[in-house]
């Protein structure tokens, strides 16, 4: 192989790879080119059958045509025997034996024909089920797509979230109650030493305080009046 060759066959691979990537990227624009293209095959082929569906039509026709022909002449056949018309007898026998050898052809043409008809209506249907599959295919095909690239995206948005920053935030976010929490325990912690609790003690010790004095006081009371009572009752009894 030459130089010249085998940098047209690199060349071809480049063009190649880059027709294939611009299918990659544009596959809508490929559905519907495959689409149109088989559209416009369709049409053509439907042309084709058309033209043997008129020829089938034209002999089966014909055919009709030739089998009253030939219906009209053995009718007229007795008749110019039993009038003694030997010369048209023979006229019309030679063409009977002419329609029946044309209704043979025709019949045999027109069978082959009709086949072909029928076969190629069945292919034309069978292309136009293509196309309508083709169509499903590229909307479903299509849909699969834009899924996939959806969840790409959201995969890619996943992924471009910094794991370091989410580690940052919670920190910052712990750290934050902690000290909520430290602020929230340190005010219990401070409240029995600030001015108010120690006025507060003070003054339930000082009430306390008088309460019991003057419970001391009312016991020394009783007792004095106790041991006064018990004097006077032991005078009384002397006397």
């Amino acid at each position: 192989m030459g130089f010249f060759d085998r940098l047209a066959n690199v060349w071809k691979g480049f063009l190649s790879l880059w027709v294939s990537d611009i299918e990659s990227r544009n596959p809508e624009a490929v559905y519907e080119a495959a689409i149109d293209e088989r559209v416009r095959k369709h049409r053509d082929l439907k042309k084709a059958v058309s033209g043997i569906v008129y020829l089938r039509n034209k002999l089966s026709n014909e055919l009709e045509s030739k089998e009253r022909e030939l219906k009209e002449v053995m009718a007229q056949l007795p008749v110019a025997i039993e009038d003694g018309e030997d010369e048209v007898a023979l006229v019309l026998i030679q063409k009977k034996d002419e329609l029946t050898a044309q209704i043979e052809s025709l019949s045999a043409e027109l069978k082959k024909v009709s086949d072909q008809a029928e076969e190629a209506k069945s292919g034309l249907l069978a292309f136009q089920a293509e196309i309508e599959k083709l169509k499903r295919e590229k909307e479903q095909m299509l849909a699969k797509k834009a899924n996939a690239e959806a969840r790409i995206q959201i995969q890619d948005t996943l992924d471009g979230l910094s794991t370091d920053a989410d580690v940052k935030a919670l920190d910052n976010v712990r750290e934050h109650i902690s000290k909520l929490q430290a602020e929230a325990d340190i005010g219990s912690e401070i409240k029995g030493d600030s001015l108010d609790a120690k006025l507060a003690k003070i003054k339930e010790k000082a009430a306390n305080s008088s309460a019991r004095s003057q419970l001391e006081e009312m016991k020394r009371q009783m007792a004095s009046r106790s041991a006064a009572a018990e004097g006077a009752s032991g005078v009384k009894k002397s006397i």
